[in-house]
């Protein structure tokens, strides 16, 4: 993967220094070369810091302009049908410099425009000027693997891969957003095109844009969305062998789509099935497959060295055990720094660290993301299908003020107190908020003395929420919109690339997405009994019958544990607490640490808390 950044301006660019500062501060996303480009008119300036996967030699620098000088683009990420495409756009009589898919994209959008998104299997975030028509078109893969951030002025568009990039310019307002921060209060992430920074967007998975420079507007359109599940499947009428078979193929050809680097490639073995079935495919492929497990010395209750070593001698892999470090307080600033905008999932840290141990190793690394969306995976769907069948028979209204009196009684932290709070939705065409951070009230209590913020997080949520009739279709929808794109991507690309490292996610490929969600049946998927059934069948056709298929690791960290006392316990306190200018009220703060102390689950919430302001004060933020 690589840092892009650019600006496209209908007038030309005189403050230009600050795109070199941009594209170095994306430097970690790409160590191998570093390229600038500015058009004749100087309207249009784009960077690149390159990690090189592909072609490693010099013909394939960027920023890349086409043969004929007409278009210049800036990517990141990897287009898995690179070869494919390249074969048919040469049949058309187009011809090739590099060995890159970057060129590829080149050739693609001079042959079909924009419609070369369809054609696109891959993870990426790009952004190509084309002299011609005078426009900078820009794009985000169908999942989100890949983020894109932009600014649009009065005359003039900005972009780059992190905030990090657009915020290298002092005179950058950094501002927040009111109703961004409600939602990462409320749900952990800032959802959609939504940013933390006042006047920034996302660009959101499955979009594109088109900026004009003559007339200064843009476009923004969705260009790929999840297929609907046939009535006929949802009622029963598909062939489980046939899916079964079907995905079988699916996930090999990803498999082996993916492997294909001109730098060294291994597996994230956790042992569990997903990164289990990824082994099994890369072993098809490749002759001899690197697969990496992670230990923590001293949390025996985290370590799956032994299900992963079962796989790695069953699939003849080269398998490399590893320790990682203890993990340090002193993490959390470099954290915060790297991650731009914050969202709250302390696996963070875990994530980074085996990040850092496995670049030494390779360049590229295969995981399993993606497999619980698509299939089933979380224990929450077996809860809400459990919920679901035993509360229906109950009056809305007293479940409403049953929840209604959970929330304003039931402290923050209190163990089961989102699931309480979640009968007041109505399970037909809803979803509660289960991982919710803090409530309503909660937030008021925290944002106290604050006026410019206001409660915006749950209208917002629920405007995302799918329309499916099927509770399971409704959650595993929602999931892949939200907590997908906006947590778990977010996470593994900033984590992996602070360290310089490319993780891939077969199951993400956008062919297996499809046949998830268009053809996979609610039941071959969850019940209130099973999680991942489809997927776990595929296990047993293809892993040794020893695997354990029922066990569900988690890639947590003993946070509770940390804080109860020594230095997590005293940084956090410090940061929360050590200076007059924190933006969370006091007093809620204080309540917050003393619950935590009395065995409440406040770990999460207060890690969102240190998180936010050690961000806000790296990057000298103000409400």
């Amino acid at each position: 993967m690589c840092g892009i950044i650019g600006i496209a301006s209908q007038s030309p660019v005189s403050a230009r220094a600050w795109l070199a500062l941009g594209r170095d501060a994306l430097r970690h996303r790409g160590p191998d070369d570093a390229g600038l480009w500015w058009s004749a008119d100087n309207c249009v300036g784009l960077g690149h810091s390159r990690l090189a996967i592909l072609d490693l030699s010099p013909t394939g620098h960027q920023p890349m302009q086409d043969a004929r000088g007409e278009l210049c683009i800036v990517f990141n990420g990897e287009i898995y049908n690179f070869a494919d495409l390249r074969q048919q756009l040469a049949a058309k009589g187009h011809r090739f410099r590099s060995s890159s898919d970057t060129e590829v994209i080149l050739a693609a959008y001079r042959e079909w425009g924009t419609d070369c998104l369809a054609r696109l299997n891959g993870a990426f975030a790009f952004a190509l000027h084309d002299i011609r028509q005078k426009r900078l078109f820009m794009a985000r893969d169908r999942a989100g693997e890949k983020p894109l951030f932009y600014a649009q002025g009065q005359d003039a568009l900005r972009f780059a891969s992190e905030l990090k990039g657009l915020m290298a310019d002092t005179t950058f307002a950094r501002r927040i957003d009111p109703e961004a921060l409600d939602c990462y209060l409320a749900m952990r992430y800032v959802p959609g095109e939504r940013c933390l920074l006042q006047g920034v967007k996302k660009l959101p998975p499955a979009h594109a844009l088109v900026f004009d420079l003559a007339s200064g507007q843009s476009r923004l359109w969705r260009y790929w969305q999840l297929p609907e599940l046939s009535d006929a499947t949802a009622e029963g009428g598909a062939d489980e062998t046939g899916l079964l078979n079907e995905l079988e193929a699916l996930l090999e050809d990803a498999v082996r789509r993916q492997l294909v680097a001109d730098v060294p490639v291994g597996v994230l073995l956790s042992g569990g099935v997903d990164s289990s079935l990824i082994t099994a495919m890369a072993a098809r492929s490749a002759p001899r497959v690197k697969t990496f497990t992670i230990r923590f010395p001293g949390y025996g209750q985290y370590d799956e060295t032994e299900h992963a070593r079962l796989i790695a001698r069953h699939f003849g892999t080269e398998h490399l055990e590893l320790s990682a470090a203890e993990s340090s307080v002193d993490l959390l600033p470099l954290l915060a720094r790297g991650f731009d905008e914050p969202m709250v999932d302390s696996s963070m840290i875990p994530t980074y660290l085996v990040s850092r141990l496995v670049r030494e190793h390779c360049t590229v690394a295969l995981g399993g993301d993606g497999g619980d969306e698509l299939f089933g995976g979380y224990p929450h769907y077996n809860r809400l299908l459990w919920l679901q069948r035993r509360t229906g028979a109950i009056p809305q209204i007293l479940r409403a003020a049953l929840a209604r009196t959970a929330q304003t009684l039931l402290p923050v932290g209190f163990k089961g107190g989102n699931w309480l709070q979640a009968l007041a939705v109505d399970l037909r065409t809803g979803l509660p908020l289960i991982f919710s951070l803090f409530d309503r009230d909660a937030r008021r209590r925290l944002m106290a003395g604050h006026g410019t913020w206001k409660l915006a997080a749950e209208q917002i949520r629920e405007e995302r929420i799918p329309g499916s009739a099927d509770l399971l279709q409704r959650a595993t929808r929602m999931d892949f919109g939200n907590y997908l794109a906006e947590d778990i991507l977010v996470k593994v690309d900033r984590a992996s690339m602070l360290n310089s490292l490319e993780v891939r996610a077969p199951l993400l490929d956008y062919r297996l997405i499809e046949f998830a969600f268009g053809k996979v049946p609610s039941r071959l998927k969850a019940t209130a009994r099973g999680r991942k059934l489809l997927l776990k069948r595929l296990a047993q056709r293809v892993l040794p019958p020893a695997f354990d298929l029922e066990r569900k690791q988690g890639f947590s960290i003993p946070l509770a544990a940390w804080l109860r006392s020594g230095p997590w316990k005293a940084f956090f306190r410090e940061t929360l607490l050590g200076s007059d200018s924190n933006l969370f009220d006091r007093k809620e703060v204080e309540r917050l640490l003393a619950g935590q102390e009395q065995g409440r689950a406040n770990s999460e919430q207060l890690f969102a808390l240190v998180l936010f302001e050690l961000w806000r004060r790296e990057y000298q933020v103000s409400m």
